[in-house]
């Protein structure tokens, strides 16, 4: 009897290991359908419509005609080109929210500020900030009036087309850095915070505290905040683009979705909307790669 118990139960217990392991998958199968019927499934329509043709030859393939009008278009070498400038730019777009919630966290005087006022920006519509810079930035505006009374020369921010896309992404960043700042807050909480009282006790100032000790401790949030960063730059800048400078001056602030915007809505050009949307695509898709590049690397050395 005692030796046909275990075996008597076996059966049942590789069923239930076989449900566990399966539970997972079954769980998740409606969110993966919903994604697939919702996304990719778009996405597909989208990526065929973009080999066809417009106006006269709609519906028509044309195969890469579409892309080779892209390169060829200025207007998206131009977009592609700001592209770039906010690859650039993105450490800054870190670091800000980084430090202020280093500052909350460590209560560095005037912390109590930071913390009153960090996740204001992030409430407000694209459409009012930007109404607002627009005011504040205007040529004949309060901030060039300060300028001027300080005797410094006044400056176009929204006209001139080597300082537009500048002040649309420092707007951008300015209303965005209060949901990464919540990021990082939530990264401190995980912070072994005896490598800090260490670092105090040793004498090290804030600088070598950040870079020795926050920075590697929080790597993993930091790189969540710079995949999330970049991918909002890409695709949530189009409220303050055609709020503040309607793509313009000359063009100098286009980016893709605005691009995308144009043709589709402006110039009844969906197929090439199409096109320019999946390049969009497969850019944030190399910046999500990356980022997961980023986080096995670091799990290894973890």
């Amino acid at each position: 009897m005692g030796g046909r118990g275990p075996a008597s139960k076996s059966p049942r217990v590789r069923g239930g290991r076989r449900a566990e392991r399966l539970a997972p998958y079954v769980l998740v199968a409606p969110a993966v359908l919903i994604i697939v019927l919702l996304r990719l499934w778009p996405l597909g329509l989208g990526v065929n419509f973009s080999f066809t043709g417009d106006g006269e030859d709609n519906g028509t393939t044309v195969g890469l005609g579409n892309y080779a009008e892209l390169i060829d278009d200025p207007l998206f070498r131009t977009a592609l080109r700001n592209v770039g400038l906010l690859v650039l730019l993105l450490p800054v777009a870190v670091a800000i929210p980084g430090l202020l919630a280093t500052f909350i966290y460590l209560r560095v005087p005037g912390h109590r500020f930071f913390r009153s006022v960090y996740f204001f920006p992030a409430v407000l519509s694209p459409v009012i900030v930007g109404a607002i810079f627009n005011l504040l930035l205007a040529y004949d505006g309060p901030l060039n009036a300060v300028l001027g009374g300080a005797g410094l020369g006044r400056v176009d921010w929204l006209g001139d087309p080597d300082v537009a896309m500048f002040t649309v992404v420092g707007v951008h960043i300015w209303a965005t850095a209060g949901m990464a700042l919540v990021v990082f807050l939530a990264g401190f909480a995980t912070l072994d915070s005896a490598l800090l009282d260490a670092a105090r006790v040793d004498g090290a100032s804030l600088a070598r505290m950040i870079w020795h000790v926050i920075i590697p401790g929080l790597s993993r949030t930091i790189q969540f905040v710079v995949v999330t960063t970049m991918i909002g730059m890409l695709t949530s800048m189009f409220g303050l683009l055609y709020v503040m400078t309607s793509g313009g001056p000359e063009g100098s602030t286009y980016l893709p979705e605005y691009y995308i915007w144009v043709q589709q809505g402006q110039m009844s050009r969906p197929a090439l909307a199409s096109a320019a949307s999946t390049l969009l695509f497969l850019i944030m898709l190399v910046v999500g790669l990356l980022q997961v590049g980023l986080l096995r690397r670091a799990g290894r050395e973890d």
